[in-house]
């Protein structure tokens, strides 16, 4: 296995099931060829990122699409139950193992030798952590980050790793973008993947009171939750700024026909392939700013 993009990093917003249209990019890019040599996400990101590693569209296209009629994804009685209103651990952990609903190339993740980040938010002080490969040697250790990455607070209950809780990396200080991990890997130009249209603005946070009770022994996650909008809009404005100063291609969607909770498969899979006609459009544009053109 090789890469053939060095001088430029792939970002993957999160989004739950807004995934289904993006994870088009995955596909599209592993249908052309096109890997590249650090790739991070957050959320629904960080299953874009670790199946892009594995260079196994189907699986990220079926993780968005057909997946969400699993009935042992979740629902309310899971919720009640205290596994969540998404059954995280099924979702991320009991899936990728043989013989199960979504089985997961780890040999293939190995020796892919792209380096990657997944990124997460820890209750305790709020700090961002990412993890890369040094950090999952084998399959749980792996897609127990992954569900960390991807856990939407209350919806979810949280996930325990080295001692420490941890919460969707959204609520990090760049709102769901693994931006600062790319810079701190030494990169200046990046393809980013977005899940919601150019012109979307993130609302304040509404129920705040909720929220500080529910999370009032840990208020670095409450503090997180309110200030989440201000970061992720900011995040945004820094890409575009960084796409018109030609550091950053930007994959916007033209539209989001899906929340990030839908279940109905016939919408996801619409919204799939609306992704994949939109990828198909700028593919060469990305090519030439890859330097693939030739």
């Amino acid at each position: 296995m090789s890469t053939n993009v060095t001088d430029t990093a792939l970002i993957f917003e999160g989004g739950g099931m807004r995934a289904s249209y993006t994870s088009a990019v995955v596909v599209a890019l592993l249908a052309a060829g096109i890997h590249i040599d650090w790739v991070g996400g957050i959320s629904a990101g960080a299953s874009n990122t670790v199946n892009y590693l594995t260079r196994d569209a189907e699986r990220a296209r079926i993780s968005f699409v057909e997946f969400s009629a699993d009935p042992r994804m979740g629902n309310l009685g899971t919720w009640l139950r205290g596994k969540g209103l998404f059954n995280a651990e099924y979702i991320y952990e009991t899936t990728g193992y043989p013989g199960q609903a979504l089985p997961f190339d780890f040999p293939t993740y190995i020796a892919n030798p792209a380096t990657m980040a997944i990124g997460s938010f820890r209750m305790s002080d709020g700090a961002m952590v990412y993890w890369g490969k040094d950090d999952t040697p084998d399959l749980p250790s792996l897609m127990k980050r992954v569900r960390a990455s991807s856990t939407m607070p209350v919806l979810m209950p949280p996930v325990t790793i080295d001692g420490a809780d941890y919460l969707d990396g959204a609520l990090g200080p760049t709102g769901g973008f693994a931006l600062d991990a790319a810079r701190a890997a030494g990169y200046e130009r990046f393809l980013v993947v977005l899940t919601q249209p150019r012109t979307y603005v993130k609302p304040r946070l509404k129920n705040e009171r909720l929220f500080g009770r529910r999370f009032r022994r840990t208020p670095a996650v409450v503090d997180a939750l309110i200030r989440r909008p201000e970061h992720y809009n900011s995040t945004r404005e820094e890409l575009f700024e960084l796409e018109r100063e030609g550091r950053a291609m930007l994959f916007v969607p033209e539209t989001m026909p899906v929340t990030n909770g839908e279940r109905n498969v016939a919408k996801l899979r619409a919204a799939h392939e609306q992704g994949l006609a939109q990828v198909r459009r700028e593919l060469p544009a990305w090519r030439e700013f890859l330097g693939l053109d030739g």
